[in-house]
C-alpha cells in the first residue's frame, strides 16, 4: 500500500489529472447529451410549425426524430454520471488510502497537536466533501457551461434582441455567485473544524467511558458535549442560512430572466415572423433551451457550495498530507538476517526543553538478555521506544548489529525489534487475531497452532479457554472485555509470536501476580534462545534473571552489572531489592494474619 500512496498525488490539480481521462470521457457524453438537447429544440420547431402551417402530416417525422435522440441522450446522460461520479468515488478511495498511508508514518508530535476526533471527521466528512466535489461537482460545472452553449446556440439563431433580454439578468448572476462563494469557503471551514471538535468529544467519552462512570463525570461530560455541540449547531446554521438564501436568490434572478422572455418573447410571437418577429416553434422552442439552461443555472448555486465545501475538506486533509513524519527510512539496504545485537553509545534525548536520557551507553551482545531498572519518570519506557524507533532515534546513537537504525528501513528494524509496551493495546476483534496479528493469514489451521503456543508461554491460555468463545472471543474496544493482566498476557503472547531477533518487553509484567509473573519469565528464558531480550521493569525478582542489568536515574545510567555484584555494593538497585524484599515480607505477614 505504502508504493500505492506513494505514486498518488495530493493537489487538487495533481488529482484531478490523475483521472483526467474519466473526467474527460464523461465530458464528452455531456457535450453529446446537450448536442443532442439541441437537435431536439431544432425539430420542435419543425413540429410545431408543421401542424400550425397546415402540413400536419410531416409532424410525425421530427417527432420520431425527436424520439430518438431522446433515447440517445438519455443513454449519454448516465454515461456522463458514470465515469464522473465513479471518478469522484476513485479520489475518495485513493486519498483514504493515502491518509491512512501518512498517518502510519506520523509520530507522536503530530498526534499531539492533532485529536483522534479532529482526524476521524477528516477521514469520514471532510473525505466525503472532496467526493462530492469531484463527483457531483464537476458533473453540474461541465454541465453547465455545455448547456449554456447548447441553448445559446437556439436562442442566438431564434432572435439575438430576446436572447439579449432574457440574459440582461445575467451579470447579476455572476456578481451573487462570486460574492457568496468566499463566504461559503469561510463558513464550510469552521463548521469542519467544530465537528472534529465533536468528534474528539464523543471519541474521549466512548474510550473512556469506565473513568467517566468511576469518578461520576457524567455532567462535566455532558456539559463539555453540549457546548461541542452547541459550537457545531451554531456553524452549521450559519452556513445552512448561507446556503439556504443562495438558491432561493439564484432562482430569484433566474425567473425574472423567464418574466422578461415572456414579457418580449410575447411581442415577437403575436408579430410573426413576417413583420421580423417568432414563430410559434421558434417560441417554444426558445422556451425550451432556456428552461433547459435555467436548470442548471438553478443548480450552480448548489454547485458552488459544493465545490467550496469540498476545497475546504480538501485543505483539511493536506494538513495530514503535508505533515512531515519525525521517523523517516534510512537509505542503507537490510543485511538478509539480523543476529540481535543492540549497541547504544551516548544517546541523549528531550521532550521539548526536558531532558529525558542522557549520554546512555550499554551494549548487550546477541543472544544475551538486559533488564532496564529504575523508578516511575527514569526515562526507561522512552529508552525502549527509541530502541525500535517507535520515537525520533538520534543518528549515531543505537545500533544494530554495527549498523546505525537510522540508516536502515524503518520496517526491517522493527521486524528485527520487537516491542511490546507497558499499557497493552487490543483491537476490537477476537482474541486469536490479537495475538496472530502479525501473521499473513491468522485464520488458517498453521496459525492456530502457533497462536495457541504463544498464549502458552505468555501463560494467558487458560484465561482465554474459560472466555464465553475462547479465542474467538471479541476483546472488545481496546480490550474492554477482559482484565488488565490477560490484556498484557495477549500483548505479550503477541509479541512473542513475531519471534524478533531482539525483543524489548516494557514492563509486561506489571498487571499480573507474582506466580504468574515467574512462569511467563521461565517461557522468555526458553523463548530467548537465539535472540536478544531487553526487559524494562522495575521488579528486581524479574531482573534477576538477566544476564546483566542497568540502573536508570533521571535518564542517565548510574549503576551496572548483574544482579549479585549490584547486590554486593550499596546503590540505587541494592535500595530497590531491599525496598522489595521487606515489602514482600510485610505482604506475606499480613496473609498470615488473615489467615
Amino acid at each position: 500500500m505504502k508504493a500505492v500512496a506513494a505514486s498518488i498525488p495530493t493537489t487538487l490539480s495533481g488529482t484531478f489529472r490523475r483521472h483526467t481521462r474519466a473526467f474527460f470521457v464523461g465530458g464528452v457524453m455531456l457535450l453529446t447529451f446537450q448536442v443532442a438537447m439541441n437537435r431536439i429544440d431544432r425539430c420542435s420547431i419543425w413540429a410545431i410549425d408543421s401542424i400550425f402551417q397546415g402540413r400536419a402530416s410531416e409532424a410525425w417525422k421530427p417527432g420520431l426524430a425527436m424520439l430518438v435522440l431522446a433515447l440517445f441522450a438519455f443513454f449519454c446522460r448516465i454515461a456522463s454520471r458514470w465515469f464522473v461520479f465513479n471518478a469522484g468515488r476513485d479520489v475518495e478511495y485513493e486519498l483514504r488510502v493515502v491518509l491512512l498511508d501518512r498517518l502510519h508514518c506520523l509520530g507522536t508530535a503530530f498526534y499531539r497537536r492533532m485529536s483522534v476526533g479532529d482526524i476521524m471527521s477528516r477521514a469520514t466528512s471532510d473525505l466525503q466533501q472532496v467526493r462530492l466535489l469531484f463527483g457531483f461537482g464537476v458533473l453540474n460545472i461541465v454541465n453547465v457551461i455545455f448547456a449554456f452553449g447548447s441553448a445559446m446556440q437556439i436562442m442566438v439563431v431564434i432572435s439575438v434582441k430576446l436572447t439579449l433580454v432574457s440574459l440582461a439578468n445575467m451579470p447579476l448572476l455572476v456578481v451573487f455567485t462570486r460574492t457568496l462563494s468566499k463566504s461559503l469557503y469561510t463558513r464550510t471551514r469552521d463548521n469542519q473544524e467544530t465537528l472534529g471538535k465533536l468528534s474528539e468529544a464523543v471519541q474521549s467519552n466512548l474510550a473512556g467511558v469506565r473513568v467517566v462512570r468511576s469518578f461520576a463525570l457524567e455532567p462535566f461530560e455532558r456539559e463539555r458535549f453540549a457546548k461541542a455541540n452547541a459550537a457545531y449547531l451554531k456553524a452549521s446554521l450559519a452556513i445552512a442560512r448561507l446556503r439556504g438564501s443562495l438558491g432561493p436568490m439564484v432562482g430569484a434572478v433566474s425567473a425574472s430572466g423567464t418574466l422578461l422572455f415572456f414579457w418580449y418573447g410575447a411581442t415577437l410571437l403575436l408579430a410573426g415572423p413576417a413583420n421580423g418577429g417568432i414563430s410559434q416553434g421558434q417560441f417554444f422552442a426558445f422556451w425550451q433551451a432556456s428552461m433547459r439552461m435555467a436548470w442548471p443555472m438553478l443548480a450552480l448555486g448548489f454547485s458552488i457550495a459544493m465545490i467550496q465545501r469540498g476545497r475546504a475538506g480538501f485543505i483539511r486533509l493536506k494538513e495530514v498530507f503535508d505533515a512531515e513524519p519525525e521517523i523517516v527510512d534510512g537509505s542503507s539496504h537490510p543485511p538478509a538476517g539480523f543476529g540481535g545485537a543492540i549497541t547504544v553509545r551516548n544517546l541523549n534525548f528531550a521532550y521539548g526543553t526536558k531532558n529525558v536520557l542522557v549520554g546512555v551507553t550499554f551494549e548487550l551482545e546477541a543472544g544475551q538478555s538486559l533488564a532496564i531498572v529504575g523508578k516511575t519518570g527514569s526515562g526507561k519506557s522512552t529508552l525502549a521506544m527509541l530502541l525500535a524507533r517507535l520515537l525520533p532515534t538520534p543518528e549515531g546513537t543505537v545500533f544494530l548489529d554495527g549498523l546505525d537504525v537510522c540508516t536502515l528501513p524503518v520496517k526491517s528494524v522493527r521486524q528485527a525489534i520487537g516491542y511490546a509496551q507497558q499499557d497493552a493495546f487490543l483491537f476490537s476483534s477476537t482474541v486469536a487475531h490479537n495475538i496472530g496479528l502479525a501473521l499473513d493469514k491468522p485464520d488458517t489451521p498453521e496459525a492456530a497452532v502457533l497462536i495457541e503456543r504463544a498464549a502458552h508461554e505468555a501463560q494467558v491460555y487458560d484465561d482465554v479457554q474459560r472466555l464465553p468463545e475462547q479465542f474467538d472471543t471479541v476483546v472488545g474496544e481496546r480490550g474492554v472485555q477482559v482484565s488488565g493482566g490477560q490484556k498484557q498476557r495477549i500483548a505479550l503472547a503477541r509479541a512473542l509470536l513475531l519471534s524478533p531477533k531482539a525483543l524489548v518487553l516494557d514492563d509486561p509484567l506489571s498487571a499480573v501476580d507474582a506466580k504468574t509473573e515467574a512462569a511467563i519469565l521461565h517461557a522468555i528464558e526458553a523463548h530467548a534462545k537465539g535472540r536478544s531480550v531487553i526487559l524494562i521493569t522495575h521488579r528486581v525478582a524479574a531482573a534477576a534473571r538477566c544476564d546483566r542489568i542497568v540502573v536508570l536515574d533521571a535518564g542517565v545510567i548510574v549503576e551496572t552489572g548483574t544482579h549479585d555484584e549490584l547486590l554486593a555494593r550499596p546503590g540505587v538497585y541494592a535500595t530497590f531489592a531491599e525496598e522489595q524484599r521487606r515489602e514482600t515480607a510485610l505482604h506475606a505477614l499480613a496473609h498470615e494474619e488473615h489467615l
